[in-house]
């Protein structure tokens, strides 16, 4: 037997186990390969299973992606509590997600698709924007939520492409406190000042 070889995963695992190790091998294969280059194939690789039961699980690839993606529910879990200090708990979770995944999320993912694929990019936007106003819909007072919401969505966006995905000028170099302090300041300005 070949020593070298790397273990095959055991494919007799629980339905909640096999689900968990598709949507940790997907999460990879898009940060890595991006969206249009990843294929259902390669994740079932990955996760050590079947390519028949990543359909089953999630249907399509572009269902598998949102699936990868975190859910309202967890990140209602973060932004919860009281608005005033809402910036700042968005900038902190936003930071820790993108560094503790390494390149990994899924958000980087869908803006690398954008160039090659535009069409998928902009439903599976359309699907995070909206999970995203339906989070913030219960936390945020006042008027104007969906321009706000978008231009929270809009902020991340362009801190995402210096930082995670070019990573180079300022916003690259900074510190995760450094960018937590930077981004709370320009949140706060986007949704709690109303002066219009």
């Amino acid at each position: 037997m070949n020593q070298d070889a790397a273990p095959t995963k055991k494919r007799r695992r629980a339905p909640e186990e096999r689900r968990a190790a598709i949507l940790e091998a997907a999460r990879a294969a898009f940060a890595e390969r991006g969206f249009a280059k990843t294929t259902v194939r390669d994740v079932a690789h990955r996760a050590g299973v079947t390519h028949g039961l990543v359909l089953r699980h999630f249907g399509s690839k572009e269902q598998l992606f949102l699936a990868a993606v975190p859910s309202p529910r967890t990140l209602m879990a973060e932004v919860a509590g009281d608005p005033k200090t809402l910036p700042a708990r968005i900038a902190r979770a936003y930071v820790r997600r993108m560094a503790e995944s390494g390149g990994s999320d899924p958000f980087v993912a869908m803006l690398r698709a954008v160039a090659s694929e535009e069409e998928t990019a902009k439903r599976l936007f359309t699907v995070m924007q909206e999970d995203s106003l339906e989070m913030y819909r219960h936390v945020i007072p006042g008027p104007k939520l969906e321009e706000r919401v978008a231009a929270v969505g809009a902020h991340l966006i362009g801190v995402t492409f210096s930082r995670y995905i070019f990573r180079s000028g300022p916003l690259a170099s900074m510190s995760d406190e450094q960018l937590v302090r930077q981004l709370t300041r320009h949140l706060r300005g986007i949704l709690l000042d109303q002066d219009d």
